[in-house]
Protein backbone atom coordinates (compact mmCIF):
# COMPACT_ATOMS: atom_id res chain seq x y z
CA UNK A 1 0.00 0.00 0.00
CA UNK A 2 2.65 2.31 1.07
CA UNK A 3 4.75 1.70 -2.32
CA UNK A 4 1.47 2.21 -4.08
CA UNK A 5 1.62 5.59 -2.61
CA UNK A 6 5.11 6.23 -3.38
CA UNK A 7 4.44 5.30 -7.18
CA UNK A 8 1.52 7.78 -7.42
CA UNK A 9 3.29 10.82 -6.01
CA UNK A 10 6.92 10.05 -8.03
CA UNK A 11 4.13 9.70 -11.32
CA UNK A 12 2.66 13.33 -10.34
CA UNK A 13 5.58 15.36 -9.43
CA UNK A 14 7.05 13.84 -12.77
CA UNK A 15 3.76 14.69 -14.61
CA UNK A 16 4.03 17.83 -13.14
CA UNK A 17 7.78 18.43 -14.11
CA UNK A 18 6.53 17.57 -17.62
CA UNK A 19 4.58 19.86 -17.81
CA UNK A 20 6.29 22.99 -17.80
CA UNK A 21 8.87 21.41 -20.27
CA UNK A 22 9.71 23.80 -23.54
CA UNK A 23 7.21 26.98 -22.45
CA UNK A 24 9.05 30.39 -22.19
CA UNK A 25 7.27 33.16 -20.59
CA UNK A 26 8.60 36.51 -20.61
CA UNK A 27 6.85 39.06 -18.61
CA UNK A 28 8.37 42.82 -19.30
CA UNK A 29 7.46 45.80 -17.27
CA UNK A 30 8.01 49.79 -18.17
CA UNK A 31 9.32 51.89 -15.63
CA UNK A 32 9.05 54.75 -17.88
CA UNK A 33 6.95 57.65 -16.01
CA UNK A 34 4.72 60.48 -17.19
CA UNK A 35 6.97 62.99 -17.40
CA UNK A 36 9.61 61.42 -19.16
CA UNK A 37 7.95 60.30 -21.58
CA UNK A 38 6.31 63.64 -21.67
CA UNK A 39 9.97 64.63 -22.11
CA UNK A 40 10.63 62.26 -24.55
CA UNK A 41 7.95 63.55 -26.70
CA UNK A 42 8.77 67.21 -26.57
CA UNK A 43 12.56 66.15 -27.57
CA UNK A 44 11.15 64.19 -30.68
CA UNK A 45 9.18 67.43 -31.59
CA UNK A 46 12.33 69.57 -31.00
CA UNK A 47 14.37 67.42 -33.20
CA UNK A 48 11.77 67.31 -35.77
CA UNK A 49 11.11 63.78 -35.63
CA UNK A 50 7.25 64.66 -35.12
CA UNK A 51 4.92 67.23 -36.43
CA UNK A 52 3.60 69.11 -34.38
CA UNK A 53 -0.01 67.42 -34.80
CA UNK A 54 1.39 64.02 -34.26
CA UNK A 55 3.63 65.56 -31.03
CA UNK A 56 -0.41 67.27 -29.22
CA UNK A 57 -2.18 64.28 -30.04
CA UNK A 58 0.09 61.51 -28.41
CA UNK A 59 0.62 64.33 -25.36
CA UNK A 60 -3.35 64.41 -24.75
CA UNK A 61 -3.13 60.20 -25.36
CA UNK A 62 -0.24 60.29 -22.74
CA UNK A 63 -1.91 62.69 -20.54
CA UNK A 64 -5.57 60.58 -20.03
CA UNK A 65 -3.35 57.54 -19.42
CA UNK A 66 -3.41 55.44 -22.71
Amino acid sequence: MALNKVLIVTAVAASMALAACGTTRTTSVSTTTVGQELSDLKQALDSGIIKKSEYEKKRKQILRGK
